[in-house]
Parts: structure tokens; sequence; C-alpha cells
């Protein structure tokens, strides 16, 4: 009985060894990435795409077989729009599920969450939206615009005659890092341009703001002072929706008070009725409306991968198309998932992107990218009525004296994210 039972044992414990052999093998047979987007709560109105935009990647890299001879498995989780809770996701991410990126974050009290863990356990981030810039970080990659080339040029757009010759500026925030700091700079910057003090009105309010009228009202007032008057626009996640609709409701037009989004896309329009806002502005480096054989070809690929004609692209998409494009190349050259050695060779990968620019990684961590002031049309598009060459992006802004001097630059000798005199490399 008992050579019985040890015959048992011994084939369950041979069991769970040949078990656990191949949920190894199976484990190092894939390539694992982390999907860090809020998909409830006051951000699924702009981070959903973006997971959906990430699946089909990693589905048509799958298709063509794979990296490295691998397939990739997408970790997705839900930080719920919960700023510490991204931090514990991310962590788990990392340490956990043993990812070798993470591809997320929208809002910049987000990715200031999870900066640190990324920092403390050598991953990467690929993140995908414009920022406020005065940051550089060793285990982040930027996919977007900072205020040198996107927020300043397109406050330049509105103070030129093609723009409606500006003179009064309202900067209208959700309160957090992103529109403070982005108004500091953009402060300076009209400051150092001759506006007043008295000719500037700032305004944050809560995340998910919903009751719009006394804010909106201080708005028309502010505008009626006679000289022209536009708002800068950095309010985020589904709040933009009640503000639309406010503005429309106590008559204010485009061509009265014009408002430039920083944080309004195509998919954030569809959910609005449009045809009041037509005329107002938004400002990226991506319009679904960008009229090029990469744009047609993506929008096509979009559609197809979500069967549905009427799904909008917009610039956070095309900004996570060309970082996950990048990452793929990255670790094809390095010939592993080391992040190490695909960090070193990040720098330079260059791609085309569905606008139609060629983008290049600096060794910043940023990318040169151009800006576009659309037009919002009734449809809920936007048409191109202003874009620049490819702006090159200095993370740190030379409007804010404090900034004086200070470089980001990740290659040989400086390797920091803010000196003022070169910093020889240890790593």
């Amino acid at each position: 009985m008992r050579l019985a039972q040890n015959s048992w044992l011994t084939a369950v414990i041979a069991t769970a060894v040949i078990l656990g052999g191949m949920a190894k093998a199976v484990a190092e047979d894939t390539i694992k990435i982390g999907i860090l987007h809020s998909l409830s709560g006051t951000m699924a109105i702009s981070e959903t795409i973006l997971k959906d935009l990430m699946l089909m990647q990693v589905a048509e890299l799958n298709a063509n077989g794979g990296l490295l001879g691998k397939k990739v498995e997408p970790v997705v989780v839900d930080p719920a729009s919960n700023w510490p809770l991204f931090a514990e996701k991310a962590r788990e991410l990392i340490s956990k599920d043993k990812v070798a990126a993470v591809f997320g974050c929208w809002t910049s009290v987000s990715r200031k969450s999870v900066l640190p863990v990324f920092e403390e356990l050598n991953g990467l981030l690929f993140y995908p939206l414009e920022y406020e810039g005065e940051e550089a970080s060793y285990n982040i990659f930027y996919g977007s615009s900072v205020p040198d080339n996107k927020a300043i040029p397109a406050v330049e757009y509105l103070m030129s005659a093609d723009g409606g010759s500006v003179k009064r500026f309202i900067l209208e925030g959700t309160d957090y890092v992103y529109p403070r700091t982005s108004n500091k700079i953009i402060r300076a910057f009209l400051k150092f341009k001759g506006v007043k003090d008295e000719d500037i009105m700032e305004n944050y309010t809560p995340f998910g703001f919903s009751d719009w009228q006394t804010e909106v009202a201080a708005i028309k007032k502010f505008g009626s002072g006679g000289a022209k008057t536009a708002v800068i626009s950095t309010i985020n996640g589904d709040a933009n929706v009640p503000f639309y609709k406010e503005l429309a409701n106590q008559g204010i037009k485009a061509s009265d008070i014009p408002v430039i989004a920083f944080s309004v896309g195509e998919e954030e329009l569809a959910g609005l009725d449009t045809k009041p806002l037509v005329g107002h502005l938004a400002a990226w480096s991506y319009f679904e409306s960008v009229n090029a054989p990469e744009n047609k070809a993506f929008i096509k690929k979009w559609h197809d991968y979500m069967h549905d004609t009427k799904r909008v692209t917009n610039d956070p998409m095309e900004s996570a198309y060309i970082l996950f494009h990048m990452w793929a190349q990255a670790v094809q050259q390095a010939g592993t998932t080391d992040v190490d050695a695909v960090r070193q060779a990040m720098i330079g990968q260059k791609v085309k992107s569905p606008s139609g620019f060629e983008v290049t990684m600096l060794p910043n961590h940023h990318m040169a990218k151009p800006v576009m002031i659309g037009e919002v049309q009734a449809n809920g598009q936007f048409t191109i009525v202003y874009q620049s060459k490819a702006l090159p992006p200095r993370a740190w802004s030379p409007y804010v004296e404090a900034n004086k001097g200070k470089v980001a630059d990740w290659s040989w000798p400086w390797a920091c994210g803010g000196c003022t005199a070169p910093k020889y490399s240890t790593f």
C-alpha cells in the first residue's frame, strides 16, 4: 500500500514538474507588454481608445510573426482614473507580470504617480500624450509634444493676424499638474510678449466637473472687455462635454471668443453636438483629417480592426502608434527585450507617422513633431488651418527662469534629464 502511495505521489510530482515546465516554456515563448489606461472613471472617455489601438497593433505584429520569433502578449489593466492605483498597477506589471515595457497613462498626474516606480524597478514607460514638459526620465519615452513645440506656437498663432490678433487670454484648465505647469509657461511667454497680467484670466476646476454656468459666465464677462479674447483650454476628460454645451447655452461663438483646446480631439467631440462649436480650435500634431497616404492606410486599418467605419482616430493614437513601432524596432535591433539594451537602441529610431512625417527619437527621449491647429467642423472633424514644420522639443522651457541652461540628454557624456553641465555616464 505504501509503495502504491509513493508511486502515486511520485507521479503527481512528476506531472506537476512537467506542467510547471510547460507553463514556463509558454511564458518564455511570449513577450509580455503592459497596457496601463483608464477603462473606467472620468478619463475612460479619452483612454479606452488607446487600449484598443494597442491591441490592434499587437494583433498585427503577431500576425506578421511576432517579435524575436515570439508572440507579444498584452496584459491589460484598468487603473480606473485613480492616480495612486496607476502606481500600484505599474508595480504589478513590472514585478509580477514581468512585462518588457508598459504603454500607458494619459494625465500628467498618472504619469507622475508611476514615474518613481519605473525608476525604482528600472522599467520602461512609453507615454503617448502631449504634456507640460519640465521632466525628463531615463525610464520614460515621451511620444508627443511639450509646450515648446505645441502650446507656445499655438499661442503665437492666436496672436497673429491669421489667428485673430488675440490680445487677452483666458487660461481654463482642470486642477492638476499639466494645466497648472503649462499655464505657468504660457504666462511667462505672454509676459515675454508684453501681455499684462490684467489681460490674463486663469481658472481651474476639478476632474469630472459638470456645473459650468458660473465659469462660462465669467469667461463671457472677461471676453466683453473690448480687445480680442481667446480661451486656452487644458480641460481634461469628460468635463469637456458639459463645458462645450454650456458655451453653446450662453451663446459664446468662436467668432466672439474662440476656444483653443489642448486636450480635446475627435474622440471627445464624438459625444457632442458639434454644430454650435463650429470654428472653435484644437492644437495637436495630428488630426484624422490629415491628407496623407499614410493616414488613409492608418484609418482603414483602424476601421477594419474595430469593424466600424465611424470610429475616429486622434493625436494620442498616432503617438501610441509611433511609440509601439519604435519599441518593436528597438527590440529587433537589440536582439533582446532587456531594458537597458532596448533603452539604448531607442535613441535614433525613425518611424513614418500616420501624418506623413518621419519622426526620430531624440537623446532627450522626446520627438520633433509639427503643431497643427484644427478648426471644429459640424461633422465632428477638424479642418487644419495652420501647420508648422516638425519642431524640436525642449523638455525644459526656456521661458522659465529656473530652467536657464538645463539640458535633457541621455546620450554620453550628459546622461541626465536636467543638467547644466556635462555629467559623465556611469551606465
